[in-house]
């Protein structure tokens, strides 16, 4: 902690926005024991510095009061990763992780606050997770939940989590084995096989009126009168 607030209270802190999760989920069972959490958004309300919270837990709301002061104070965004409605697939590509029920109803609590919430679909995995079916799913509870927007990404595969990917298929989902070598020749699925997704992706998200824009809320926070005060 000594380390990030010499870092968010220099003079050379522009207070720019801070990805929390982004590589490794902040609230993953580890942090219940070890509750790290509080304290960096204890700092983060301290020194005013906006953040983007992305997780696949709900234990996020265990924080809810400091998410909520903060989002007074500056922007924050609260995200959920979240990519199949399937609970039996769910559990098998997400076995640490919470329901996809559970993570709409936290993001659902989120939107009483004045935090932007967000629905990352990533990855999206080919014959698997990428059905109309699951992505109407999807879309309709980033509705619900008043999600500011959804985000979607295929999946992508290189070095060893190409090696451990196709092993686990192998493993467990015997079957994508042989389609999913195909479509992945390389690190991306193929342009064809893209298109198409996307063309789906795009039609549903039109229905819903879902944004695809993760930096929409962030503009219209740094515009808005209240954020610009907040910073003096």
């Amino acid at each position: 902690m000594e380390k990030l607030e010499q870092q968010l209270s220099s003079p050379n802190w522009k207070r720019e926005i801070v990805n929390i999760g982004g590589v490794t989920d902040s609230y993953q069972p580890l942090e219940e024991e070890f509750q790290l959490m509080p304290d960096i958004l204890k700092l983060m309300i301290r020194y005013k510095t906006p953040a983007i919270i992305s997780t696949k837990s709900d234990l996020v709301l265990r924080d809810y009061d400091l998410i909520d002061e903060l989002s007074r104070i500056t922007y924050i965004n609260i995200a959920a990763t979240i990519t199949t409605g399937d609970e039996s697939i769910r559990k098998e590509i997400e076995p640490g992780g919470v329901s996809s029920k559970r993570r709409f109803a936290m993001l659902k609590e989120f939107r009483k606050t004045n935090a932007s919430i967000g629905v990352h679909v990533m990855p999206i995995i080919p014959y698997l997770t990428d059905s109309r079916e699951n992505m109407e799913w999807l879309f309709s509870n980033a509705k619900d939940c008043g999600a500011d927007y959804l985000l979607p990404g295929t999946l992508y595969l290189r070095g060893n989590t190409r090696t451990n990917f196709f092993r686990f298929i192998a493993d467990r989902i015997p079957e994508l084995h042989e389609p999913l070598s195909n479509l992945y020749k390389k690190g991306g699925a193929g342009k064809e096989y893209k298109s198409q997704l996307y063309e789906m992706v795009n039609e549903i998200r039109n229905r819903y009126g879902v944004s695809g824009s993760y930096s929409k809320p962030i503009k219209d926070k740094l515009r808005s009168e209240s954020f610009q005060l907040s910073l003096f």
